[in-house]
């Protein structure tokens, strides 16, 4: 952890060696279940995996704001201030809210990022039927009937729940990445769905191409050696491809 010099102590944690490879985890950015798939890419990068609000740091059951993304993204920004050297970039992978953040790092900050992948961000507003399919994704996580505030400050679930489904689940990106700067990712389960059609339609709106990862929206936990070895190399060709 980093104590940056104005606001809030920054939560990271890293592993590895070679060129910075930041991972923004989903949810409410808590950074359980990743072992696995950061500890293979970290064969190949030196992975900072930043955790927004703390959860894995001693914060879980301390109260919790309604979360922004420009925060969290803000937030990733100071983090590669801090890891990196003058002049330095960084590859960025987030999933999920992790990969809205990831979205608006790369909107904000791209000359500090060598190649973003964003993993089923949940920017499902930008879909034609956008609000009901995000109301509707709102009802499947949250349920009918469940206080907004209900587990958020015991739980990581319950914080993603109260506190950040719904602010994220809003934000409309709109920029225009960089030329190879941009992957969106969906899980080759997922085709057919509302996530799978919003990284495709993100992938035209912004400039970013498409790949499609192993599982679904959990693929990061459900086969985390064959999603890390194509996000390793995903990030690897881009490299290649902008340094011919």
């Amino acid at each position: 952890m980093a104590e940056p010099p104005h606001g809030e102590p920054l939560h990271y944690d890293v592993a590895g060696s070679g060129p910075v490879l930041l991972v923004l985890p989903g949810g409410a950015g808590h950074p359980m279940g990743l072992g696995p798939l950061t500890e293979r890419l970290a064969a190949h990068f030196t992975v900072v995996t930043y955790d927004p609000l703390g959860l894995a740091h001693g914060r879980l059951g301390l109260p919790v704001a309604e979360q922004r993304v420009a925060d969290w993204s803000e937030g990733a920004h100071r983090v590669l201030e801090a890891v990196l050297p003058e002049g330095g970039s960084a590859y960025v992978f987030g999933t999920s809210s992790g990969g809205i953040t990831a979205l608006d790092l790369l909107a904000r900050h791209p000359g500090r990022l060598a190649h973003v992948v964003a993993h089923e961000p949940p920017c499902v507003t930008v879909l034609p039927d956008g609000e009901s399919r995000r109301a509707e994704l709102i009802g499947q996580l949250d349920g009918p009937g469940r206080p907004p505030s209900q587990g958020a400050e015991t739980t990581p679930y319950g914080v993603f729940l109260a506190r950040v489904l719904r602010p994220f689940t809003a934000h409309v990106p709109a920029f225009t990445a960089p030329p190879g700067g941009l992957t969106l990712a969906a899980g080759a389960d997922s085709a057919g769905q509302p996530l799978y059609d919003t990284a495709g339609l993100l992938a035209e709106r912004l400039a970013g191409g498409f790949v499609e990862f192993p599982g679904g929206h959990l693929g990061t936990l459900d086969h985390p050696v064959a999603f890390a070895d194509l996000l390793t190399d995903t990030l690897l060709r881009s490299s290649a491809r902008t340094s011919e």
